[in-house]
């Protein structure tokens, strides 16, 4: 009886303790639920481009500017053109008077004159001398042939002095020539002499010496201008000449990006003040670093042929530096570096956590070019990766992200646009 009662208290108590695990186990009649897996913000390995721009402002420039200095000194008797005019390459800015300059052309022409006659003079005293020869000549001949063929008829005086006049008229024939050699000399001399007076009379009419607008005048009519024949005298100039047809577009360029830059290379322009956007290509740098800026210009040649650009507008430019295009990409933020190398989080097929190195290129404000470490569709999670563990399990959330990461470093600009450029 004893032993019964002991076996039923037993029993009891087995049976309050399966019932206490069960009211633990099932509340209100329910079973817990297991935990679910931590939610993680992922995203794709997918092919994409990063872009580096500099964002410059550079300034408009004539192609040329030229003070036009007149080649001799003179009055003013009248200047033709005025500041904003347009003018074309010979067209005629101004007229100079130089009385002494038609004097001196005169006087080169008289002497062209006065040589013509000397050789004429010369030619006929050439002809004179040498009709004379001829004549002696002939004369010392006959009595030569005459003396041989009669030895004795012709006395030796006779022959010598008929042989001496022979001589000595070929010998006026020969100063005759050299007179009239001379005389030829003389008239080049004449000629070349007119032509220079000639070329710096024609120099009174001042011309322009290539195509481009009048920036500024220095001169009214009646002002005596001096020649700028002298790199070393400081002369007043007429006007000054911008070719403005065709401008150079200068920008600083700052010494990290220096080495970026290569002919050719295409920068987005923007004229904010024309409300213009265009295209154009880097022509020219100067390949010298500023010692006081630590920049190197660099130049864009910009067609202005219906001047629509000023000289010395602004305009903000866009170069690029660098550029991966058609390359693995994935968000910067999935980034960790952890001992100075680059690591991501991988899910695999089961959705569980694992950390692996990767080689990053090129970078950008948003997204990082991958080399090395990852295949294209695979997932990486996003920023807080110090919550996960390796092995861990959790559930992936994809952020949709873009294909394309430009990132604009503003070196210097008047009033960066948010633009891709492209003809307005």
């Amino acid at each position: 009886m004893r032993k019964r009662l002991i076996f039923l208290l037993a029993a009891c108590a087995i049976l309050g303790l399966a019932a206490w695990l069960v009211f633990r186990l099932h509340g209100n009649g329910k079973v817990e639920a297991a935990p679910e897996p931590t939610a993680a913000r992922v995203a794709v390995v997918e092919r994409g481009s990063v872009s580096h721009i500099l964002a410059l402002a550079g300034q408009f420039q004539p192609y040329q500017v030229i003070d036009v200095h007149p080649k001799v000194s003179g009055f003013i008797r009248s200047i033709r053109v005025d500041i904003g005019d347009r003018v074309r390459q010979g067209q005629t800015l101004a007229v100079l008077e130089v009385p002494e300059l038609q004097a001196q052309l005169e006087g080169t022409v008289a002497q062209v004159s006065r040589s013509k006659d000397e050789i004429t003079r010369a030619q006929h005293e050439v002809a004179a001398a040498e009709a004379r020869y001829s004549s002696l000549h002939a004369d010392d001949s006959r009595l030569q042939q005459a003396a041989k063929a009669q030895p004795g008829l012709i006395a030796q005086q006779e022959l010598d002095d008929a042989q001496a006049k022979d001589l000595s008229a070929a010998a006026q024939v020969d100063a005759a020539k050299a007179a009239l050699s001379a005389a030829q000399g003389g008239a080049d001399v004449a000629r070349a002499d007119n032509r220079r007076v000639g070329a710096m009379e024609s120099y009174t009419n001042v011309i322009a010496p290539i195509d481009g607008v009048i920036t500024w005048r220095y001169a009214d009519t009646g002002a005596l201008i001096q020649s700028g024949t002298d790199s070393n005298n400081q002369a007043l100039p007429i006007v000054k000449l911008a070719q403005s047809g065709l401008l150079r577009l200068r920008m600083p360029v700052p010494e990290d990006a220096v080495r970026y830059v290569e002919v050719g290379d295409p920068m987005v322009v923007r004229v904010d003040a024309l409300d213009r956007s265009f295209t154009g290509k880097v022509v020219r740098f100067t390949r010298d670093v500023n010692f006081e800026t630590r920049t190197m210009e660099t130049e864009v040649d910009v067609e202005n042929k219906d001047l629509s650009i000023d000289p010395g507008m602004y305009a903000n430019t866009q170069l690029q530096l660098n550029h991966a295009d058609n390359v693995l990409t994935i968000p910067v933020e999935a980034l960790v570096l952890r001992h100075n190398k680059e690591f991501v989080y991988v899910l695999d097929s089961q959705n569980k956590v694992y950390a692996r190195t990767v080689e990053v290129g090129l970078r950008g404000s948003e997204l990082a070019e991958v080399k090395g470490g990852l295949a294209e569709g695979e997932r990486v999670i996003l920023g807080g990766q110090e919550k996960y563990q390796e092995g861990e399990r959790v559930t992936p959330v994809v952020e949709p992200r873009p294909a394309k990461d430009v990132t604009r470093d503003a070196g210097s600009t008047i009033d960066l646009h948010d633009d891709d450029g492209g003809e307005q």
